[in-house]
């Protein structure tokens, strides 16, 4: 994944045809798949690296200023949208997708996303990946061809090759955020998202396999997250640590994806043990943390939002997708830990409400903003408002696939029949515009920013 503070920039979207505003019924599931149709339709405007003669590196990846770990996370989305309204769209666009960036060793070590237009692939990249694919295996998702490596194999590749990587160096373990040493600016940084994503891999392959190794790595990087201070005893996520320091000195930040990915491993693992309170306490502590990222205000009461930047409006173009992996984690903690359901639903509620009043603005009449406590269009827009809205709309029909499943399970991964949904016309130019006329480009000192971040966690300072 990029750094937390890479740059910021609007992503050109296709024209649509003008539409009028998202009318959500929350308790219409015919309205609800409508919408979420009707987001998907505007997240994949601006993709386009599946037309002839794209070159096969770039297959599966969006444009600039969107990087790698994005895109998986997009794919990821988009499986569960295909499990929980049964819409074909997208099927082969996604599979193709994931088959073209599996790696020469069957794995998700790409050569190509070594160099990932400016920012190195990291171990974080590699999980939004993986976790895309037990997405695919748990709801029997379309095949590779039998000539491509399967899905399963290359999820298990991929944890290999970052249990591999488990630095005894320094801080007694953990992964480092990126994977390769020329990478001066994340190499010597051991984060949360890194270490919860392969926590969160671990354990999914431990419910999908029943493999006994995979709870034992779970259990070891959640064990080591908490030594260092990662996890605190409150169940906060803290962003990571400077290894060069032994890990000596957290940096405090809070990110809404980090509590996320935590919280979907634990309640994995709650499930995968038949309830033991361990993980319950585990899964209902960080939960009761991920409270945090609701009610900005008074009159905002379980509406989403990012904490440490949406308010004030500096979120860069990887924050703005934040908010869609709360969505989707809490969506599939539901289902693996039922007595959360409830609490979690009026979340999910609140926030699909207000993120359906904030997509309606662009040209199309639907784009989607960030901020959905305003009621209305916030001016901005792009992949991750977009896949944002998605997620914690899709995630009220997430009962709908029923519970994620095992290698025991049958799988006959034939797509289902195409849900009829109300969509407008595609348009037929290729040509590519911003979606509305006033967006502003930004651009970000990303060496800059990350020279101070990182001498604020030499110094023990905190930058938010």
């Amino acid at each position: 994944m990029t750094l937390l503070w890479c740059r910021a920039a609007l992503a050109a979207t296709a024209v649509l045809p003008v539409a009028s505003s998202i009318q959500l019924n929350l308790d219409d599931e015919a309205s609800i798949r409508n919408v979420t149709a009707t987001y998907a339709y505007g997240m994949m405007t601006y993709y386009s690296n599946n037309q002839t003669n794209t070159p096969d590196d770039k297959i599966g990846n969006l444009p600039a200023p969107y990087y790698w770990w994005e895109s998986g996370a997009m794919w990821g989305g988009l499986i569960d949208y295909w499990a929980y309204t049964n819409d074909t769209s997208h099927v082969n666009t996604t599979r193709q997708a994931l088959v073209a960036n599996f790696g020469p060793n069957a794995d998700l070590v790409v050569p190509a996303q070594r160099w990932d237009e400016a920012c190195f692939a990291g171990n974080d990249d590699q999980a939004f990946w993986a976790l895309a694919l037990m997405s695919a295996l748990e709801y029997q998702f379309p095949n590779p061809s039998d000539s491509d490596p399967q899905y399963l194999e290359v999820a298990k590749a991929a944890f290999d090759t970052m249990a591999a990587r488990w630095d005894l160096t320094s801080c007694n373990g953990g992964l480092k955020w990126q994977i390769f040493p020329e990478n001066s600016y994340g190499y010597d940084y051991k984060n949360s998202i890194s270490n919860g994503g392969f926590f969160a891999l671990a354990a999914r392959l431990a419910r999908y396999t029943g493999n006994q190794t995979y709870v034992d790595w779970a259990s070891k990087t959640w064990d080591w997250c908490q030594e260092i201070g990662l996890i605190s005893d409150k169940f906060e996520i803290f962003d990571g640590s400077d290894d060069t320091l032994n890990c000596s000195r957290i940096n405090h930040m809070q990110w809404s994806y980090g509590v996320g990915i935590f919280l979907h491993g634990a309640a994995t693992l709650y499930n995968y043990t038949n309830g033991s309170s361990i993980w319950e306490k585990r899964t209902s502590g960080l939960l009761e943390r991920s409270a945090v990222f609701f009610s900005p205000f008074d009159n905002a009461t379980n509406i989403m939002y990012e904490p440490a930047c949406e308010t004030v409006s500096t979120c860069n173009t990887d924050q703005q997708s934040f908010k869609a992996y709360l969505g989707r984690f809490l969506a599939k903690t539901a289902i693996l830990a039922p007595y959360t359901a409830s609490s979690i639903n009026t979340f999910l509620r609140a926030s699909a409400a207000g993120a359906a009043k904030s997509c309606s603005g662009g040209r199309d009449g639907v784009t989607c903003g960030s901020k959905w406590y305003t009621g209305n269009w916030d001016g901005t827009n792009g992949v991750g408002q977009q896949l944002s809205a998605l997620e914690v709309t899709q995630a009220l029909l997430a009962t709908k696939a029923g519970n994620p499943g095992t290698q025991a399970d049958v799988h006959i991964a034939k797509p289902a029949a195409t849900t009829t949904i109300n969509l407008p016309a595609r348009p037929t130019t290729t040509e590519t515009h911003p979606p509305n006329d006033a967006a502003a480009m930004s651009t970000s000192g990303k060496m800059v920013l990350v020279s101070v971040a990182l001498m604020a966690v030499l110094s023990g300072l905190r930058l938010w």
